[in-house]
């Protein structure tokens, strides 16, 4: 930590934090007089609506789910979109609350995955214009990354087999189409960003192994201002 600790937050504290050593908070940037238009707000540029559904390991009538294109650190990480193009406070009725179930099956699918004790629930609106949900699920035993960190220990964590990845898709893609939709084998093969990007290499000249992370659907809440 710096010298000056008593200007940084409590939560650089917890056991979940995922950060040590000298750390000094940044200095607030002013505010912007006109925020920039967030990435698919014309809909005819919208990266979600122009991706096929073959891009999906689920989808149905109104929504489809979406993977990360290589394994992650984490079980299991996962997109719900729903068709329309439209964010959290456009849903009509319907939509809204077919969302509820939406999230409820999924998160259900998730955790029913060997090794998963609990899956969180996000929704970060500043990259996309189209609503997309986020579904993280934590490993069971791993105490360290309980909590609001989750997503940044993903870009942490070694990633899991692809072996073992493949079959979490397939499961959580078949559990859902028991309900109706359709189950695709394959998961997505676009180029994400993934939500947490602290110090995480992107680009195969920056990563020593010649890889790359798994990216979000153009969610880069930063970098893509």
């Amino acid at each position: 930590m710096s010298e000056n600790t008593s200007s940084l937050p409590d939560f650089t504290r917890w056991p979940s934090f995922p950060f040590e050593g000298d750390m000094r908070v940044k200095k607030l940037a002013p505010p912007v007089e006109v925020e920039p238009p967030r990435s698919g707000e014309d809909g005819s540029e919208c990266v979600a609506c122009g991706t096929p559904d073959d891009s999906y390991i689920w989808v149905s009538e109104r929504w489809r789910v979406r993977a990360m294109d290589r394994p992650t650190g984490l079980p299991m990480v996962l997109i719900l979109e729903c068709r329309s193009h439209l964010d959290l406070g456009d849903l009509p009725n319907l939509l809204a609350a077919e969302l509820g179930v939406m999230t409820v099956r999924l998160e259900r699918a998730i955790r029913s995955l060997d090794g998963v004790a609990r899956v969180h629930v996000n929704r970060w609106g500043d990259g996309s214009a189209h609503l997309h949900m986020w579904f993280l699920a934590r490993p069971y035993g791993r105490l360290q990354l309980r909590g609001t960190f989750l997503s940044l220990w993903d870009d942490i964590l070694p990633v899991i087999p692809e072996a073992q990845w493949r079959e979490n898709l397939s499961l959580v893609a078949a559990w859902l189409a028991d309900f109706g939709g359709q189950a695709n084998a394959g998961p997505a093969h676009i180029e994400w960003e993934s939500p947490a990007t602290i110090n995480v290499p992107t680009t195969m000249d920056s990563d020593p192994d010649g890889g790359r992370r798994p990216a979000t659907l153009g969610d880069v809440e930063a970098s893509e201002g």
